[in-house]
């Protein structure tokens, strides 16, 4: 996991918007892309409090993606629920 360090390294000194963009529009797919915009929208909709069965309805997702989103929100040292909290809008 020597690699994902890297990338992490880099992602945490990088300041610029931007630039974080292009980094992960070059180095994923843009099915990847749209996996992970999927996967941060079960985030803020658990949340916000949405049903794992509406959620998975609105987004045409199969229930697996969405209870992995609650599991870690449930967790008590859950760094999701800190980021969304922070970041989402």
């Amino acid at each position: 996991m020597n690699n994902i360090k890297q990338i992490c390294r880099f992602l945490a000194v990088t300041d610029n918007p931007e630039t974080i963009n292009r980094f992960l529009n070059e180095i994923f797919t843009p099915a990847e892309i749209r996996d992970l915009d999927s996967r941060w929208e079960i985030i803020k909709r658990l949340k916000r409090g949405d049903t794992q069965r509406s959620i998975a309805k609105e987004l045409h997702l199969g229930l697996c993606k969405i209870t992995r989103g609650a599991k870690e929100l449930k967790k008590s040292n859950s760094i999701i629920k800190k980021v969304i909290s922070d970041f989402a809008e």
